[in-house]
């Protein structure tokens, strides 16, 4: 595929003697929202961790084949993994605000990363608002406590915390399915604005929503990539039954 920001080569990750992914290998195009969809279990949280490194705080494991950033193994031992993390943003189902005002909770990345300049904080806070949508209604008390926010605003608020240290790539693990319908859409139509400047991948348990925000969908069942396309051929012409029969209804 043109323009791939992300290529897995088989790649396969190990929880100990447990098997998670088998031999999964796709492109994942920049400045695309892709989605994974798939039913509990099936490594799609597992995969989207394994893009970023996250996995590897964890105990006993293992990875074999390739993860490709821009053209670079990100298993590489001589790769920085926090430089990987600052590249790879993450947003998690549940918001994670940090007990502290709205403003530091934006600013922490900057200031963790030895920006001390507080006039740049200041300018990059606001955009980083902006771009997740959240500006208008935060501006006027930047200095409360963010978990006096609701639900949907807490995850804008998340969303503009991973903007700020200028990621290249989104990943967003189910980063709605706690929100009620109006603070889904927002969600929604922000993922919508952002594919301009980052590469999202999302996994969605929901299918509607999978078929509304993604241009490439990734369908995955026990540990294996079953079927990868663009979301319309997914959704109206997928190549294999059981992609059908997942997105049907008929199961999982």
């Amino acid at each position: 595929m043109e323009n791939a920001k992300i290529k897995a080569l088989d790649f396969n990750f190990y929880y100990g003697a447990h098997h998670v992914l088998k031999n999964v290998s796709a492109e994942v195009i920049a400045n695309k929202v892709t989605g994974i969809i798939g039913p509990s279990g099936c490594g799609k949280s597992t995969f989207l961790r394994s893009i970023n490194r996250m996995n590897d705080v964890i105990s006993d494991v293992k990875v074999e084949g390739k993860i490709l950033l821009d053209g670079k193994n990100i298993y590489d031992p001589e790769m920085d993994v926090v430089d990987i993390r600052r590249q790879v943003g993450m947003v998690f189902q549940k918001s994670n605000p940090f007990p502290k005002s709205i403003f530091d909770n934006v600013a922490y990345g900057l200031r963790i990363n030895g920006i001390k300049d507080k006039y740049f904080i200041q300018e990059r806070v606001e955009k980083s608002l902006k771009d997740a949508a959240l500006w208008g209604e935060v501006k006027d008390r930047l200095q409360k406590n963010a978990f006096e926010l609701s639900g949907g605003q807490q995850q804008r608020l998340c969303i503009a915390r991973t903007l700020a240290v200028e990621p290249e790539i989104l990943l967003m693990d189910e980063p709605a399915s706690a929100l009620d319908p109006t603070a889904t859409l927002k969600i929604e139509e922000l993922i919508h604005q952002l594919k301009s400047k980052y590469t999202i991948i999302i996994v969605t348990h929901n299918m509607q929503q999978a078929a509304r925000i993604s241009d490439y969908t990734a369908f995955f069942m026990l540990g294996e990539l079953v079927e990868y396309d663009l979301t319309s051929m997914i959704f109206t012409n997928p190549s294999k039954k059981i992609t059908e029969d997942y997105i049907t209804g008929r199961f999982g």
